[in-house]
């Protein structure tokens, strides 16, 4: 059997417990390991700078990995149909293996390319704890509300056992772009330091990150994980986003460490669930009243907004977090979404779009999920009326003024008991906006906008 195999990867960037690369080597043929940029297809969703610094990065890494045992990875770049198909007939490939795709454009992709290629296209679970598919009602019908959608997810748990990495893989070889001429990196300017000093993208990394959260976080994470000044939180998301590491990895490592911790992975699947039953998730509200929700166009604030300075603090913080480093603080990210979306009433996606370019864990449904869960808007949302007051989130959560000052610096001699409030201090910083809006005003106006389209629903 001389025929080669493609090994299609795209959001199961890894060795180990990667059942596509498992199902290729057990045909017993030889491997081509193929990766392809397609930023034609995903629309307005191809990757965002962010993710496309990641991507380089992890792709490195994972060819390396492949060519230790054998086996060296491909690089195309256009559209994923097109490129396959080309591909496998250069080669005479005899099948293609590949990891179940989420996102809509990729799975009317995958239907494409089906259809243009003449030979089986074996399509695999690499990046779920369960199919979308396997998890519903008793009604047969998909869950909308996350605490029924986790209970039966835990009972279909524990996940499958782990599949281990090869030793070597008898490849295959093929013509194969430069990584360096995708042009991935920022040139000028260069944003991407911050990104440098805190993450290592690779399966490497995640799982050097999993074990360093498992052995001085994961206990503590039920009681630490809204406080951004802390490392209290896994920070696995990117390398999750990438399947650099896969969630039965991640729950095996933990094992009963936190209920709370597996709640936030059940969390990640049923972000999964809703995209793989409304592919209109990252573009229309699920909630079709809110598609009359009489939103703001406020160029000059949504700018404030991304670019941290908008006079509140939490929120001027966890944007800077984000520019700096390609990552949010969870509890941070809630604050800032409501912030946006409810005192600015500036639509959810809008800001849907920024993290979308700006995180290096950017997941098409986790964002579009989270935004409009923020929204309320969307399955299991949070109620219209929960309008999150970034001042009191920060004296909860941020007390001391730690995160805000690491990211505020203006704000560094204001007393503890000003800095959520700069604008109340005797003497408010110079140097430091004033708030783009009062919170009490703005909050008022979202509640008259929230139930204006109540009424008329």
């Amino acid at each position: 059997m001389t025929e080669p195999v493609i090994l299609l990867l795209r959001r199961e960037l890894r060795l180990a417990d990667n059942a596509a690369l498992v199902g290729a080597i057990a045909t017993g043929r030889p491997v081509l390991p193929l990766f392809v940029l397609d930023d034609v297809s995903p629309g307005p969703w191809a990757a965002g700078g962010a993710s496309r610094w990641w991507l380089h990065y992890s792709l490195a890494a994972l060819g390396r990995d492949l060519a230790a045992r054998g086996a060296p990875l491909v690089l195309r770049r256009g559209r994923i149909a097109f490129e396959v198909a080309r591909l496998a007939a250069e080669i005479g490939a005899a099948e293609v293996h590949a990891g179940m795709p989420t996102e809509p454009w990729a799975r009317a992709g995958y239907h494409e390319l089906r259809d243009a290629l003449p030979i089986k296209l074996v399509v695999h679970e690499t990046s779920l704890l369960l199919h979308p598919d396997r998890v519903r009602t008793l009604a047969g019908t998909p869950y909308g509300v996350y605490t029924p959608f986790s209970g039966a997810c835990k009972k279909l748990l524990p996940a499958r056992d782990l599949l281990p990495a090869p030793d070597r893989i008898v490849g295959a070889t093929a013509p194969s772009d430069r990584l360096e001429d995708w042009n991935l990196l920022p040139r000028h300017p260069d944003w991407a330091g911050g990104l440098r000093q805190n993450w290592t993208p690779g399966e490497a990394g995640g799982h050097a990150r999993l074990a360093t959260f498992n052995a001085t976080a994961l206990t503590s994470y039920a009681a630490r994980r809204n406080l951004p000044a802390v490392d209290g939180t896994s920070m696995l998301s990117p390398y999750l986003a990438f399947g650099e590491i896969s969630p039965q990895q991640i729950l095996h490592a933990v094992g009963d460490g936190s209920d709370k911790f597996t709640n936030e992975v059940l969390w990640r699947e049923f972000a999964a669930n809703l995209l793989w039953h409304n592919k209109d998730l990252p573009d229309r509200p699920l909630r079709p009243e809110f598609a009359d929700m009489p939103w703001r166009d406020d160029a000059t604030a949504l700018a404030a907004w991304q670019e941290g300075r908008t006079g509140i603090p939490l929120v001027d913080a966890g944007m800077r977090q984000l520019w700096q480093t390609g990552w949010m603080h969870n509890r941070v990210r809630m604050v800032a979404a409501s912030f946006l979306i409810k005192h600015l009433l500036i639509p959810w996606q809008q800001g849907e779009a920024w993290f979308w370019d700006t995180l290096v864990d950017a997941d098409l449904a986790q964002n579009a999920a989270s935004w409009q869960w923020v929204a309320g808007c969307g399955a299991d949302a949070a109620p219209y009326f929960r309008i999150f007051n970034p001042a009191l989130q920060g004296a909860k959560f941020d007390a001391d003024g730690g995160y805000i000052r690491r990211y505020v610096p203006e704000l560094a001699d204001v007393p503890d008991r000003f800095i959520h409030a700069p604008w109340d201090a005797p003497t408010p910083p110079a140097n430091y906006p004033r708030p783009i809006i009062d919170l009490a005003a703005g909050r008022a106006r979202a509640l008259a906008a929230f139930a204006s389209i109540k009424r008329a629903a």
